[in-house]
């Protein structure tokens, strides 16, 4: 394709160095706007500077992908609500033994999660479990915290689902769930243990170096916190939905001097205590409840009973009701079975939550259409829940799919430039995937690209021209393009502490957590990322198919 006439691909530069600038850097102090408005920005640039017409910007925006997005969006609400992530959480510190142990379960267990629940949630929900388990067992955040985001990029990697840029590359190539799947998975597994091991090998004195103290209170602190953890993909926040849980790690998650001092016990005993009474109070006026109920059928009147319960008397049964709410629903007992009854009604709800999740990966995996099938699962969890859906709906990240409008647009007005166009083909000659010479250049390319430009930008810019020259040599050679630039576009994300969301998403929820916050830099991130991006990058292409 031969250059737009100049004035075209000037606009055209100077609306996508704006995009650009505004993705790479959404806080700089010139235009502090953001990512979304900064792609919605160079969108508009696009279309007045005449670059595309208003009809080829619609046609740009790819609604199969947006579609997919939402869905896995929809999907991960909901499995965080069955408690999903609550379960991941506690895999981590099940019978841990000790600090390497600890790091190569962060290692599989955000690797599994994230090739499931994109890499992004992962990090969202584990980092700050992460630093507590850390300090629970008086060991250094860092290396784990590199565990964490290293993991996720490359457990991603596996699947269309683990990133937005596969969902772009599954989309465009039309290569089905399963074979994105197993043309990946082998250099995944053995990545993410590389990346263990580089990990291990690094900080092995560190780790080493730490006696491994063990506090059973902060344990429970820390069960409490997954327990009660919430988030919104909307604003990638930490909540707590309880103020008392987080007053309670406050004290518990001090220094380790601190804790172990007298006046510290006793506090940690007076809590302990006060959380049991609690406990056995609920539990208590439940059977009294119950108890008081049955007796006043018999004649008793209990006086002190009528002001605490509200005692409705039938001629089949008495109905007592008691204040107790869990996740919004309001449980009533009668003789302690509604309350059982409830209980089994959740535990159900949840069963099918997960039976929906697994039956649409079987779906994806036999071949339907990636977009729908997630859409479908989506509406059929809104249907399960069978209430208003909209608190649900709200923790999807709508920013994210204007960013991606937006983006299109962009890069769809650059790509008519012809700037990307005559650039390939000066590196097309060097870049072919029928031979080694020409793989290695190629993953140069995608790794020098995804850290500037990002890898979105970088897939949809590449995507079509790699694959179209891959295409001339077999058909099998453009399928396994496709998995190198997904493999290599993803991997690059472990470079720098930029390279992925997954990466500042690790870095910022550290940086606010309470109590126990951790500053992860720049540099110690590429002192790791440098060599184990390209050692994992390597290995995983020699078992690419």
């Amino acid at each position: 394709m031969a250059l737009a006439p100049i004035p075209k691909v000037v606009l055209g530069s100077i609306a996508f160095a704006i995009f650009w600038i505004l993705a790479v850097f959404p806080a700089v102090p010139f235009l502090p706007i953001g990512r979304t408005a900064g792609s919605l920005l160079g969108a508009m640039l696009m279309v007045i500077f005449r670059v595309i017409s208003p009809d080829e910007a619609y046609a740009a925006i790819d609604l199969p992908i947006l579609g997919l997005l939402f869905g896995t969006m929809v999907v991960s609400v909901y499995l965080e609500r069955a408690d999903m992530f609550k379960y991941i959480g506690k895999l981590l510190s099940w019978k841990s033994k000790g600090p390497k142990d600890l790091l190569c379960r962060i290692c599989l267990i955000s690797a599994l999660s994230s090739a499931l629940f994109t890499n992004d949630t992962s990090c969202v929900v584990l980092t700050e479990f992460i630093l507590k388990i850390a300090k629970q067992h008086n060991l250094p955040p860092h290396p784990f915290l590199l565990a964490l985001a290293s993991s996720a990029n490359i457990g991603s990697s596996a699947t269309p689902i683990g990133n937005p840029q596969n969902l772009v590359i599954a989309v465009e190539s039309k290569i089905s769930f399963g074979d994105f799947l197993f043309g990946i998975l082998p250099a995944m597994l053995i990545g993410v243990v590389v990346n263990a091991l580089i990990l291990i090998a690094m900080y092995w004195k560190l780790l080493s170096g730490h006696k491994d103290i063990e506090d059973p209170i902060a344990e429970v602190a820390a069960e409490e916190e997954v327990n009660s953890h919430q988030f919104s993909p909307a604003t990638m926040s930490h909540y707590s939905s309880s103020f008392n849980s987080q007053e309670l790690n406050g004290y518990l998650l001090e220094s380790s001097s601190i804790q172990n001092s007298p006046q510290a016990q006793n506090l940690r005993n007076r809590l302990v205590s006060i959380e049991s009474e609690i406990h056995r109070f609920h539990v208590g006026s439940a059977i009294n409840s119950a108890r008081n109920s049955s007796a006043s059928k018999e004649g008793t009147n209990n006086n002190d009973l009528a002001s605490e319960t509200k005692v409705e008397t039938s001629p089949s049964k008495t109905v007592v009701e008691i204040d107790r709410t869990m996740d919004g629903h309001v449980l009533a007992s009668s003789d302690g079975k509604d309350c059982l009854g409830a209980e089994r009604k959740r535990l159900l709800w949840k069963t099918c939550v997960y039976l929906i999740t697994l039956g649409m990966l079987i779906a994806m995996l036999l071949g339907l259409n990636m977009s729908w099938t997630a859409i479908s699962a989506a509406l059929a969890l809104v249907v399960l829940d069978f209430k208003d859906a909209r608190p649900s709906l709200e923790k999807v990240s709508y920013s994210l799919l204007i960013f991606f409008c937006g983006m299109f647009i962009t890069v769809d007005g650059f790509n008519k430039t012809g700037i990307p166009s005559a650039l390939w083909e000066f590196m097309e000659p060097y870049s072919r995937v029928d031979r080694s010479s020409g793989i290695v250049i190629l993953a140069l390319v995608i790794l020098v690209l995804s850290n500037l430009a990002s890898n979105v930008p970088t897939v949809l810019l590449l995507g079509a021209r790699v694959a179209a020259s891959a295409a001339a040599i077999s058909k099998e050679d453009e399928k396994r393009a496709w998995l190198i630039l997904a493999w290599v576009s993803t991997v690059a994300g472990n470079l720098s502490l930029l390279g992925s969301a997954a990466n500042l998403i690790v870095c910022e929820q550290a940086r606010r957590a309470p109590n126990i916050s951790y500053t992860l830099t720049f540099w110690s991130h590429l002192k790791f990322g440098l060599p184990s991006t390209i050692i994992v990058t390597a290995i995983g292409l020699t078992l690419i198919r």
